[in-house]
């Protein structure tokens, strides 16, 4: 049996059922953990934590931790185009459980969450948490917001809003920084073997998941030569 446990799940189809506005933002929830321990963590726990729970509990899984991969409010919770999406403080007032998250995000998410300082465990890059026995590298990847992060669990990058099966996060909203985009994408996940599927934060794509050599093939964000370029592009991007 594969001891490593991980599920993709789909707002409004997975969780979520019947809420009109998940379903349109299209968020993927992911549960990492290790079968044999029977231990698992979420990936931006947001929109209807009674049913990621639910999910868990049905597999006889305990949950451990979550990891935030930004601080936007369908990822993680807070108020969003004048509502309020569920997340983080509703995890903690079900499994008070440990928060994951980058240093550098650190002030975002307490913004929009309202969480304290001691409710979360900050990160650098290149941390390893372990779940279970199953190593989880976290990898810095600025761009999206400062303190982004995308989650490496043995040939699986769970991304975010860093990079999507096709196109990749914006970069002009508050925390945006293009041409850190551009070295996250040309530089810091350059690195990773084509081998390695990614996992995106929205279903974006024609497909929910691809390997990066099939990404870097198709994503028109990862084909641009130059900083000047990536620049011309970014100022008229809209995803």
């Amino acid at each position: 049996m594969e001891t490593l446990y991980f599920k993709q799940l789909l707002a409004g189809r997975d969780f979520a059922i019947g809420d009109a506005a998940a379903a349109q933002m299209v968020n993927f929830v992911y549960v990492i953990g290790d079968r044999a321990k029977r231990e698992c963590v979420l990936v931006d726990p947001a929109w209807d934590v009674d049913g990621l729970l639910a999910l868990i509990d049905a597999d006889g899984m305990k949950l451990v931790g979550a990891l935030g991969t930004h601080y936007h409010p369908d990822h993680i919770g807070g108020s969003m185009f004048g509502f309020e999406v569920e997340g983080l403080p509703r995890l903690l007032e079900k499994r008070p459980v440990p928060i994951h998250v980058h240093r550098a995000e650190s002030h975002g998410v307490r913004v929009v969450t309202r969480l304290s300082e001691s409710d979360l465990v900050l990160h650098d890059a290149d941390d390893v948490l372990s779940v279970g026995d199953i190593p989880i590298r976290l990898l810095h990847t600025p761009g999206h917001t400062p303190g982004s992060q995308c989650f490496l669990v043995a040939d699986r990058l769970v991304a975010g809003d860093t990079l999507f099966v096709q196109g990749c996060g914006r970069v002009d909203l508050p925390g945006g920084d293009a041409d850190e985009m551009y070295r996250t994408l040309t530089q810091r996940l350059a690195a990773l073997a084509d081998e390695i599927v990614l996992y995106p934060g929205h279903d974006y794509g024609d497909q929910p998941a691809a390997t990066l050599g099939e990404t870097r093939r198709s994503n028109y964000t990862l084909r641009m030569s130059t900083l000047d370029d990536w620049r011309r592009l970014m100022g008229g991007a809209s995803q």
